[in-house]
């Protein structure tokens, strides 16, 4: 089966292109990145169209070329680009979306999955936790441009019968990743120590903030994307990793029994503190459990362990 992943190069799309190669589909990758280092082990396997989610011309002409039964579509600017250059971010997030949504339809392209955040909720939640129904109120203009998304993807679900589904991701840990983010820093200061450097936390230790490691928000949207259309109830999915989530002294802790040298400090930036304070209740992902039988694999010490194999087994990927 031929399949379209977007974003295909970065983070999460290169480990879905993995899983889908691995299981005999034709993939094709199109992204706004040149570089394919994520995907080298797959060099010849896997094709890749370099293209910007925000120009129309693109996107169709990638879509018309594979013919693909399939759109995985996980490319778009992060949350802190995104709150710097918002044009920017309304380009690639809610045009890019909009464009890959009308190109399915252009092509009758029978099912798109989407990649949305918890950074659709923030303000004025009034449960102890996040469910596939709290109040979509966002603090960042990344998430606004990921709401306009998921509701772009329910009126072509609705109107033209479109195949929508999405999964609302927490903070994804996984190696290698430049790009600043609100809560990188549960990602970074594994991979700041690994490399020697000494890393400064800028939230409280009590801070528990929802993750997920790469590996498991990879094979969630290729869950999401195999479950059979009438298990899909809800459509869009809050889906949880290690629950209940570490406290960031937990974490910095279990990164020093595996680094002993490991220079670690906390230094709260009280801006990033009052953005993380409004996303880190606990999320209840029991409808993905239900409908589509979600259930993450790496639990927090288990993410670190497989996090510091990744950069000993593939140095090259992550330089």
């Amino acid at each position: 089966m031929s399949v379209l992943v977007t974003g295909g190069t970065g983070f999460i799309g290169a480990e879905v292109v993995r899983i889908l190669v691995a299981r005999g589909e034709e993939v094709t990758a199109f992204d706004i990145n040149p570089s394919t280092k994520l995907l080298q082990d797959l060099a010849g396997k896997v094709r890749v169209i370099r293209g910007d989610l925000g120009n129309f011309s693109h996107v169709l002409s990638a879509v018309k070329e594979c013919r693909p039964a399939a759109i995985y579509h996980l490319g778009g600017m992060l949350s802190v680009p995104s709150d710097a250059d918002p044009q920017a971010s309304f380009r690639a997030n809610a045009m890019g979306t909009f464009h890959v949504l009308e190109a399915a339809r252009l092509f009758d392209v029978g099912k798109v999955l989407f990649s949305s955040t918890i950074a659709t909720y923030g303000l004025d939640i009034r449960e102890g936790k996040i469910d596939d129904y709290t109040l979509q109120r966002p603090q960042l203009f990344y998430g606004c441009t990921k709401v306009f998304s998921e509701l772009m993807g329910l009126f072509y679900r609705r109107k033209y019968g479109l195949d929508f589904r999405g999964v609302r991701y927490p903070s994804i840990v996984g190696p290698g990743v430049k790009t600043p983010g609100i809560v990188q820093y549960n990602a970074w200061v594994i991979e700041e120590c690994a490399k020697g450097r000494p890393y400064v936390m800028y939230v409280r230790p009590e801070t528990r903030c929802p993750v997920m490691y790469f590996k498991d928000a990879a094979r969630a949207m290729v869950m999401l994307g195999d479950a059979p259309k009438e298990a899909i109830q809800m459509v869009n999915y809050v889906v949880a990793g290690p629950s209940p989530a570490a406290s960031a002294q937990e974490l910095v802790d279990m990164v020093k029994a595996k680094l002993p040298g490991a220079r670690i400090q906390f230094q709260v930036d009280e801006e990033k503190q009052k953005i993380i304070d409004r996303l880190i209740l606990p999320l209840d992902d029991s409808l993905a459990r239900k409908e589509w039988g979600w259930k993450p694999e790496y639990d927090q010490e288990r993410i670190v362990e497989d996090f510091l194999e990744e950069l000993r087994a593939h140095p090259e990927r992550y330089e």
